[in-house]
């Protein structure tokens, strides 16, 4: 296994929503997929906008539960719009950064997520810290065959 540049590790197929959704959507998406990052992005350009975080989504419910209470919840989720709370201050990596960087850049930052966009902002891709968690695993896989 030669990884070396975040293209090689990076997922490709990535679950986004755009400008339009709401909290509920997020929500319902991350419940149902079990993920933690949505990007988002301008469905006509494809240009990343920002992306939300599991912990900025509990964040905000949170809030909207001590604000409203259970029963005023849902109906908070579907008003608030994911552009209101998306993190638009955010890092990226172009797909031909080497791994290295990236590792330095997780080991330096409580970040869960670097998206992976093109010159012209385009998602390409996501590379999550459990990426490098899953690589890990395949190399001491590998490293416990070759030893035996």
């Amino acid at each position: 296994m030669a990884m070396t540049s975040v293209g090689d590790l990076m997922t490709r197929q990535i679950l986004t929503l755009d400008q339009s959704a709401t909290l509920k959507d997020a929500h319902d998406l991350m419940r149902e997929k079990s993920i933690r990052h949505i990007p988002v992005v301008d469905p006509l350009t494809g240009k990343l906008l920002g992306i939300l975080t599991q912990k900025r989504m509990v964040s905000i419910i949170m809030s909207l539960l001590a604000d409203y209470g259970v029963s005023a919840l849902e109906r908070r989720e579907r008003e608030c719009k994911v552009v209101e709370i998306m993190d638009t201050d955010y890092n990226s990596v172009d797909v031909d950064a080497p791994l290295t960087e990236v590792v330095s850049f997780f080991l330096q930052n409580k970040h869960g997520c670097l998206t992976v966009v093109d010159a012209d902002r385009q998602l390409k891709g996501i590379v999550a810290s459990s990426d490098f968690v899953r690589l890990c695993a395949e190399l001491l896989q590998e490293a416990k065959a070759a030893s035996s």
